[in-house]
């Protein structure tokens, strides 16, 4: 598992000073899922924060019978369901993998302990946090207020890799669009 990738996530976003790096690697343990497989439920609560190595999961709720996927993750990214994590609290989210999926993972514990010894590291998880919420922003504002093809166009503007990586039904999810008007733009829309 690479340390190595986690740091370079890290430091691009904000560098840390050794001791705090060095403590926060030591607390990173890796782990590894096979494709389709569930690791955090509703109702549970998120015991741990992971950054992937390899592989792409979602993030998704159920609602009888329909599925709204929230956000996908894939290789260089932090995983996990982060408001149950942080606040501990049970999520009405799951965490599912879509591929087989190599992540490291630390436990709400060390993260807390870190937190607390390291303001840097407090101040790094709140910058990165307040950067995810703004991206959730922005992307509940194009749900809200774009058609289908604009959200279609956005998508793979902002990450035409997830074509390869994603399967089109949990894209369609994912941009709260039928299925079958996400094939009709894959054919039609030109970049």
């Amino acid at each position: 598992m690479s340390v190595e990738m986690l740091r370079k996530a890290v430091f691009d976003f904000m560098p840390l000073p050794a001791d705090a790096w060095t403590a926060f690697a030591a607390c990173w343990l890796p782990v590894t899922y096979k494709r389709k497989q569930i690791i955090t439920t509703a109702g549970e609560t998120e015991r741990y924060l992971y950054f992937v190595n390899e592989g792409v999961q979602r993030i998704f709720s159920l609602d009888g019978d329909t599925e709204a996927t929230l956000l996908f993750t894939y290789t260089g990214s932090f995983s996990g369901i982060m408001d149950s994590f942080q606040l501990q609290r049970p999520t009405s989210w799951f965490l599912e993998t879509l591929t087989p999926s190599s992540m490291l993972r630390i436990s709400y514990t060390d993260f807390d302990q870190l937190t607390l010894q390291y303001p840097v590291i407090e101040r790094f998880v709140r910058l990165g946090t307040v950067a995810a919420l703004s991206g959730l922003l922005d992307r509940h504002r194009e749900l809200l207020t774009f058609t289908a093809e604009q959200k279609f166009r956005v998508l793979l503007t902002r990450s035409p890799h997830v074509l390869q990586l994603i399967p089109q039904k949990y894209l369609a999810s994912y941009l709260g669009i039928d299925p079958a008007t996400f094939s009709k733009l894959l054919h039609s829309v030109k970049l």
